[in-house]
């Protein structure tokens, strides 16, 4: 069963494609064969606002687990080789601390239907009951339902430039974990090349898909940039926290 059949999230996926389409629709004066794109950038920003709560709340329990991180390391190497009392002594330091082990885990997991549905919306050739004809529309006469092997010769310079984009920002958030990172380690220096995935990921959806993760991307490491610089204190807050 198609999960997007069912009437609430048919209902939701119909009403960001008709945003979609009015934005699209009042754009086109200014921004012509490019209306759609611009509108799937805009969609992308509206909803990314809604979520910053969200990213607030994400940011915050970082900051809580920095702070415990010291304690948490003494505790390890007191009761190394006794992992029932480390348990017993860490959960103890979390209620102390008032901090929650799985702080900004729930709020994320929230937020995933949101982003499903928003993404759905540019690789779906059909919603509900009529043809996605967002997926029609082009940018730099690409059409926007084309991937990156489909798109031909120069057509294939636009994706170049939504790839060098997401790896920019894959490469400066690489980076700042590297920096913020309470401890260096090999699992560590391996995650951290994680950001670079979304750039495969993109080669094998359509533009319009490219053009959300491209937004999405660049929209996450400058909130997160911006939060840490509002939510955390100052000694590590403006002068400290690397972007």
């Amino acid at each position: 069963m198609d999960p997007f059949s069912f009437a609430p999230i048919r209902a939701v996926l119909e009403g960001a494609y008709a945003l979609v389409e009015g934005i699209a629709t009042l754009i086109t004066p200014f921004a012509g064969g490019s209306s759609a794109a611009l509108a799937i950038v805009a969609l992308t920003m509206i909803v990314r606002t809604v979520l910053i709560p969200v990213g607030i709340s994400q940011v915050k329990a970082e900051w809580a687990r920095r702070r415990i991180a010291p304690k948490l390391q003494a505790l390890q190497r007191k009761y190394k080789g006794k992992p029932e009392l480390l348990q017993q002594k860490t959960m103890a330091l979390y209620k102390a601390e008032n901090v929650s082990p799985f702080a900004g885990f729930l709020p994320a997991l929230l937020q995933l239907p949101v982003i499903s549905v928003v993404y759905t919306l540019f690789i779906r050739t059909q919603i509900g009951e009529h043809a996605n004809a967002l997926l029609g529309e082009s940018l730099g006469d690409v059409a926007l339902g084309t991937p990156v092997f489909g798109a031909g010769w120069p057509g294939v310079l636009v994706f170049l430039g939504l790839f060098a984009v997401m790896g920019v920002v894959a490469w400066m958030t690489r980076r700042t974990t590297l920096r913020l990172a309470l401890e260096q380690s090999r699992t560590l220096s391996v995650m951290s090349w994680l950001p670079f995935l979304t750039i495969p990921f993109a080669a094998v959806v359509p533009l319009a898909a490219a053009v959300y993760l491209a937004t999405t991307t660049v929209w996450t490491f400058v909130e997160r940039a911006v939060l840490r610089r509002r939510y955390w204190p100052s000694a590590e807050g403006p002068g400290t926290v690397p972007v």
